[in-house]
């Protein structure tokens, strides 16, 4: 009789509770990652950022803002941040160009769409390290398939590499290699979104030829697309690293010097964590600053059907 009483006087959860409990309980691994994985490793960042500490010396002291004063009067960090300007005027810019007129050629193919799209799709999903491994033995002086075809046509063959001249344009073009695949697969991904019965509309109005067609349909409506390829690619140029790395380790003469490899050299080569954590600090201010900009200029021109 008392069990039964016991039983009886047991709360139960309802259905809605359960619901929610195992709801969390399913958040549960996602919250723990996102805690040790990004928001604490940032949230020591920002505190790293305002002292002295250099990896395997005694425990930091806090100097404030005295590494943002520094930073202002490296020569080193101007120079990166100079490339790294350059290297995102260049890359950003012919990545979407050059995406979008990518997909408007395998979308006007009538065969192969498939194929061009793997083909094209290919270095996005390459690893960085092994693509810039072949593209430093392309660039090669003396043996590099590209400088054999210019000594055949008997035009001069630079030192893609090796040269303060040439070393950013060639990682330039190795970036929009690398990210102009992306690019056309998001324009294509837009295009297929674009009702065709738009296109007959626009063509009984009297847009009979391709560039009417396109401008007054294909680019007013691909605008969240724009906006959005805009945005990664910026962030994608901004975070060059690998192929600075592997291929010229910021040479000759911090002529491809970047933000990042300097960030790295500091950190892990100089072990001045605290002033690492500066630089990172101040880059992370300044993407998401451009990102807040660019959107909010290109979201006033962008239809959203």
């Amino acid at each position: 009789m008392s069990l039964a009483l016991g039983t009886a006087a047991r709360p139960r959860l309802s259905a809605g509770a359960m619901e929610a409990l195992a709801g969390w309980a399913l958040m549960l691994p996602a919250t723990i990652a996102f805690l040790a994985m990004l928001l604490l490793p940032t949230l020591a960042t920002v505190l790293l950022a305002f002292t002295d500490y250099e990896l395997g010396a005694a425990a930091p002291a806090w100097i404030g803002l005295a590494n943002f004063a520094d930073m202002l009067t490296d020569r080193g960090l101007r120079t990166s941040a100079r490339n790294t300007l350059a290297y995102v005027g260049i890359v950003a810019p012919a990545s979407v160009l050059g995406g979008l007129g990518l997909a408007l050629l395998v979308e006007a193919g009538a065969r192969g769409r498939a194929f061009f799209r793997a083909v094209f799709f290919l270095p996005v999903v390459s690893l960085s390290v092994a693509m810039a491994s072949a593209w430093q033995y392309l660039l090669h002086p003396t043996i590099g398939p590209l400088n054999a075809e210019l000594r055949a046509l008997g035009l001069p063959t630079p030192f893609w590499l090796s040269s303060s001249d040439t070393v950013l344009l060639s990682l330039a073009a190795i970036g929009i290699w690398e990210n102009i695949g992306f690019t056309m697969v998001l324009f294509m991904a837009g295009l297929t979104a674009i009702p065709r019965e738009l296109y007959a509309a626009a063509a009984v109005d009297g847009a009979r030829g391709a560039w009417d067609r396109f401008r007054l349909v294909t680019w007013p409506l691909l605008g969240p697309t724009t906006l959005f390829v805009v945005v990664i690619s910026l962030v994608r140029a901004l975070r060059v690293f690998d192929t600075v790395a592997v291929l010229t380790q910021g040479g000759p003469n911090k002529a491809s010097e970047v933000l990042l490899w300097t960030m790295y050299q500091e950190g892990f080569t100089y072990l001045r964590l605290g002033y690492s954590a500066a630089i990172t600090l101040v880059f992370l201010v300044v993407v998401l600053a451009l990102m807040a900009l660019q959107t909010r200029v290109l979201d006033r021109r962008v239809h959203y059907g």
